[in-house]
């Protein structure tokens, strides 16, 4: 038996088949034609590019993001300057000269003690070996189409390998290194692929046509195990699928619990494409559209025009249902080159979102006016990021005021009633929730900056990880006042982090009184399933129980007891 990390679930049996990729061999020399291995290294550039966006108009929507950092690689100015000044200054050719530049670019990112940033390593990586093998004119390796079903074992899988999986033949992936934040455990996610990474050395254990078994949950693997392990995990797996079929039922169904409490079901989207999803996921309304993404993968500005149509698209997929428009939330760990943001010490504290927003008008009002044109065809909700005083609600509502009369002097259609509300992922907003709630139509409650802020926990580094914690008893008081808050004001409220699909909160949030949650579009069903079982009356009795308790280890053993 192995243990790794467990990166998506679901249970794999099935034959190995050993991925492993040619070793690039690259040859150094001084050449004498610099013009020339300049137009080569341009031209594996924009090979690899088409070769890119090929790979991301065939990937889901969820995936294109990272693909789209990938395409950014190959605009970043350091990189281009870096190889040209190599070949260059070095009379390197193009290889030797992208292999010098690539190496510097990794060893950078892998020195970082931020968790994340040190995955992103491997986008480079990923990025610099399709340079190379373009610039060698070898063909890279495709796990498009296989002749039967298989088990993937790799030393890793790079974003654009997992972007490419024959999800028919597919059953599973693991892998030596990664972990749960690396892309390819965030690509297998979304395509409901199971996967175990993280194992060091599996690839040495396993020969093509093992069998091999695997709980992407727990992350254990078994190399050709009895016969009689192998039913039970087959048994597992087929009730597994019998169970996503059954789910498939509540699709039309509302979420409602026992004793007659309606929660609404929301998803999580950032594009028009992942509102198809959350459709077909039986998704009750768009809890959180990230706009950022519109602003991502670009050398300017998003016009008025293109999101307009954006906006629209999502608005025409959802009908009648509610659709939440979160405005630009960038900063942070959301750079855009074009914007030339400020390097700071603590960017996550630091100028973003809203900040952002009211100190440069004129882009603000550009994403005001496009929400307000596209109201009309829809249930549109604007929504404020990162709010932690009353004046920045009102500033934010004034300028959308004058984006009205702006429209209105133009002659052009907008809808002048769209609600407008807030997330709530300061704890300073939690605390004047009171205050806030005359303000706006209504709260959504964003636990991933939620946590982070109340606990003082980075939730990027990874040495710390284990600290951020959504069962930390601060965090539980805090979303309860602020739903107590709000219903005072007669507003509703909402929560948009991961938290909303944790089914061992979910029977907490339910007792506090949440109106919606909203999640990935993964796990809508499930959860309709899981409150349509309980009873209201019943949950609000665990949910003064768990305001009770000390600590989150506790209170996680408590609740992680009752979905039992």
């Amino acid at each position: 038996m192995y243990k790794g990390i467990g990166a998506s679930p679901g249970i794999a049996v099935g034959k190995v088949l050993l991925f492993k990729k040619e070793d690039i061999v690259i040859e150094s020399g001084a050449v004498d034609d610099v013009e020339k291995e300049q137009n080569r290294f341009h031209g594996a550039l924009k090979k690899t590019r088409e070769q890119i966006e090929e790979i991301k108009r065939r990937t889901l929507a969820e995936q294109q993001a990272i693909l789209d950092a990938h395409l950014m690689i190959l605009e970043d100015p350091e990189l281009i300057g870096g190889v040209e000044g190599a070949i260059r200054a070095e009379k390197l050719n193009a290889e030797a000269a992208l292999e010098k530049v690539m190496n510097m670019f990794i060893a950078i990112f892998e020195s970082m003690e931020n968790g994340y940033m040190k995955e992103r390593a491997a986008d480079i990586r990923d990025v610099g070996e399709r340079l190379l093998m373009n610039l060698l004119g070898k063909e890279l390796p495709n796990l498009a189409k296989l002749k039967e079903p298989v088990i993937i074992v790799a030393h890793d899988l790079t974003p654009s390998d997992t972007a490419q999986l024959d999800r028919e033949n597919v059953l599973g992936f693991v892998t030596d290194i990664g972990g749960r934040t690396s892309h390819s455990a965030i690509m297998a996610r979304t395509m409901e692929i199971p996967a175990v990474v993280g194992l060091k050395d599996i690839t040495q254990h396993v020969k093509n046509g093992d069998i091999l078994v695997f709980d992407g949950e727990e992350g254990i693997v078994l190399v050709n195990p009895e016969d009689a392990l192998v039913r039970e995990y087959a048994r597992k797996r087929e009730e597994q699928l019998q169970a996503k079929k059954e789910l498939r039922k509540l699709i039309n169904s509302s979420t409602i619990s026992t004793d007659g409490r309606k929660v609404e079901l929301g998803c999580n989207i950032g594009n028009p494409k992942d509102a198809k999803k959350a459709d077909e996921n039986g998704a009750e309304g768009i809890g959180l559209y990230r706009t950022e993404f519109l602003y991502m993968d670009r050398t300017s500005l998003p016009t008025e025009e293109e999101q307009l149509e954006a906006y629209k698209a999502v608005l025409e997929i959802m009908g009648k249902r509610p659709v939440i428009i979160r405005t630009l939330d960038i900063g942070g760990d959301k750079e855009l080159p074009y914007m030339n943001l400020p390097k700071e010490m603590n960017p996550f504290l630091g100028y973003r979102a809203i900040r952002i927003c009211l100190d440069r008008k004129e882009i603000f009002k550009t994403q005001l006016r496009a929400l307000l044109r596209a109201g009309i065809y829809g249930n549109l909700k604007i929504m404020y990021p990162m709010i932690s005083s009353v004046e920045e609600v009102r500033a934010a509502n004034k300028i959308l005021e004058e984006a009205k009369q702006e429209l209105q002097h133009e002659g052009k259609d907008y809808a002048s009633n769209i609600a407008v509300g807030i997330m709530v992922e300061i704890p300073a907003a939690a605390v004047i929730s009171d205050m806030l709630a005359r303000e706006v139509d209504f709260f959504s409650i964003g636990t991933n900056d939620l946590i982070q802020y109340t606990t003082a926990v980075d939730r990027m580094n990874e040495k710390i990880a284990h600290l951020y914690n959504p069962f930390h008893p601060a965090l539980l008081r805090l979303i309860k006042l602020v739903i107590d808050n709000g219903h005072k004001a007669g507003i509703w409220v909402g929560m948009c982090g991961e938290a909303a699909g944790d089914k061992r909160l979910i029977p907490v949030f339910l007792g506090m009184g949440l109106d919606e949650l909203s999640m990935g579009a993964g796990s809508i069903l499930p959860a309709r399933k899981q409150i349509q079982s309980l009873s209201y009356e019943e949950m609000k009795v665990v949910a003064d129980q768990v305001l009770q308790m000390d600590t989150a280890e506790e209170i996680e053993k408590f609740v992680t007891k009752l979905c039992k």
